[in-house]
């Protein structure tokens, strides 16, 4: 459970930092940043293992760099679930998954919490 917490913790803090890199990401407040984090968790999860089964064969031919679209669409749906959590356009969205998945993936490594 703490793992989770921490997990949750640092992928926020990671979402703080790019919506300060990224001009076109902006959360009105604190709230937003924790709940847009979890949105974008419970995306991963559930939604994008679907979508990457759908477009398998779009995926295949462009040895995997489809995901990247994929993770911009997760994040800029993100953005229109999450009420105060604002995404200008699909490139901020794209440029901000990026970002936000080289983060969590160092922070996770770093503190140990990557399974």
């Amino acid at each position: 459970m703490t793992k989770l917490v921490l997990r949750w913790a640092l992928n926020s803090f990671a979402l703080f930092f790019v919506m300060r890199l990224v001009p076109g990401i902006h959360i009105d407040r604190f709230r937003g940043l924790l709940l847009a984090t979890l949105v974008i968790g419970l995306l991963n999860v559930f939604l994008k293992p679907i979508i990457v089964l759908l477009t398998l064969p779009v995926n295949l031919m462009t040895l995997g760099l489809f995901t990247f679209v994929i993770n911009g669409v997760i994040f800029y749906l993100a953005a229109h679930l999450v009420p105060g959590f604002h995404v200008t356009g699909f490139g901020a969205a794209f440029i901000a998954a990026l970002l936000f998945s080289l983060f969590t993936f160092v922070l996770n490594i770093l503190f140990g919490t990557k399974q």
